[in-house]
């Protein structure tokens, strides 16, 4: 694909691009050379369950992969190791050799349901950082000043509030940027937080009279409330990880006026597409026949796609025309009877509800059904009987064996 094309794609949905002109002459000499863009993400090694949030930086390198580039993810053991900051009011406690290695094998587990495993190269970051001795640290902190180090937001506000910051914190986004030198970064990419430290990163290529890095950022996704940004914390959240069913619902759930952003985050569709979705939807199209492509579409990077075809009959039957749909997960009870009251346990273990408090607000809500009836707290004494499906909210099913 030519250049010109290239960047149509690598730039669809990014907040922005330091800078495109820069980016263009890369493409044209990785096309002369015959040869990829190296694209640098750097992953802190705390161990997150991954959401579509997080999901929007990976799915830019995948299709930046699927343009024949190669990712380098880097594991930030050694910078995890010393506490990186957290862009909070404190800084981050310092993590062992032991959860740095565990943290890793649970992100690669989960980043590559999104990146091509072939076009990509995981590496930690003390490879280099750990063979830097006191003089070569003494020249990378000779580069910037302490003025610029107090221009990013999390230290200057805890400066302002009298937080301690450690001098050792400053040297994180140093390290990072060095990160671009080891790898001979073409591209870095990275949320709107990361742009301190992306940014230092060209500033350290080009101290060193390296070709600076591209720096790509992209958007937060707002969450299914439209409002916050996605997180799990606010359940507002769709994890990667979840089922085909749970998935599709959650993405029929996301604000008409988010369908966009959504195509243009959380897809790998190409802008020729989007815009003519976008003409779809001003020309009259029905949002929910747009959420259903949508589902489709996000459903389908994550799961197989008779797990996609499962999905969209358990919405169609649960959801459209209100029926209980006939896959759903069993509780198995055994011989014994026992009260709805005595199965909340079973519940929280299968993940139908957070906790026992969660659920006894819910029956107060009227957010519990047993068998396509609303029941509240004094249905906690009867026994329930096999063959009863309980409905928990709007979206979990449970049959009771």
């Amino acid at each position: 694909m030519k250049p010109e094309e290239q960047i149509r794609i690598i730039c669809k949905g990014a907040h922005q691009c330091v800078n495109e002109e820069e980016l263009l002459e890369k493409l044209k000499k990785t096309e002369k050379e015959k040869r990829p863009l190296i694209i640098k993400l750097g992953l802190d090694p705390s161990a997150p369950d991954i959401h579509l949030g997080h999901a929007v930086v990976l799915r830019k390198i995948r299709q930046m992969q699927e343009l024949g580039h190669k990712a380098v993810i880097i594991i930030g053991d050694f910078t995890g190791k010393i506490g990186d900051p957290t862009g909070k009011a404190k800084g981050r406690i310092a993590l062992s050799d032991e959860q740095v290695k565990e943290n890793a094998l649970t992100y690669c587990d989960q980043i590559f349901k999104v990146l091509d495993k072939e076009k990509t190269v995981v590496r930690f970051n003390s490879e280099w950082l750990s063979k830097l001795n006191f003089e070569d640290v003494i020249r990378l902190a000779s580069i910037t000043t302490v003025a610029r180090m107090l221009e990013r937001d999390d230290f200057q506000n805890r400066y302002k509030n009298g937080v301690p910051i450690g001098i050792h914190e400053f040297f994180y986004p140093l390290m990072q940027a060095y990160d671009s030198i080891a790898i001979e970064a073409d591209l870095e990419l990275g949320g709107t937080d990361q742009t301190f430290n992306i940014l230092m990163g060209r500033t350290l290529q080009k101290a060193m009279n390296k070709e600076q890095q591209v720096a790509l950022f992209m958007p937060i996704l707002e969450g299914l409330d439209g409002i916050e940004k996605m997180s799990k914390s606010l359940g507002n959240y769709i994890g990667v990880n979840e089922p085909a069913e749970v998935m599709f619902k959650k993405v029929m759930e996301i604000p008409d006026n988010l369908i966009l952003r959504y195509f243009e985050l959380a897809t790998d569709e190409h802008p020729d597409t989007i815009d003519q979705i976008r003409k779809d939807l001003e020309t009259g199209m029905n949002p929910r026949d747009c959420k259903l492509k949508l589902a489709r579409i996000i459903t389908k990077l994550y799961h197989s796609m008779e797990a996609l075809d499962k999905a969209e009959e358990y919405y169609r039957e649960a959801f459209g025309k209100k029926a209980i749909p006939e896959d759903i997960p069993e509780l198995l009870l055994g011989k014994e009877q026992k009260t709805l009251a005595d199965c909340i346990p079973e519940l929280l273990e299968m993940e139908l509800v957070k906790s026992k408090a969660e659920f006894l607000r819910m029956l107060r809500q009227n957010g519990v059904q047993r068998n396509q009836e609303k029941i509240t707290e004094d249905a906690l004494k009867d026994l329930l009987q096999s063959g009863d499906v309980l409905k928990i909210g709007k979206k979990k099913f449970v049959r009771i064996k």
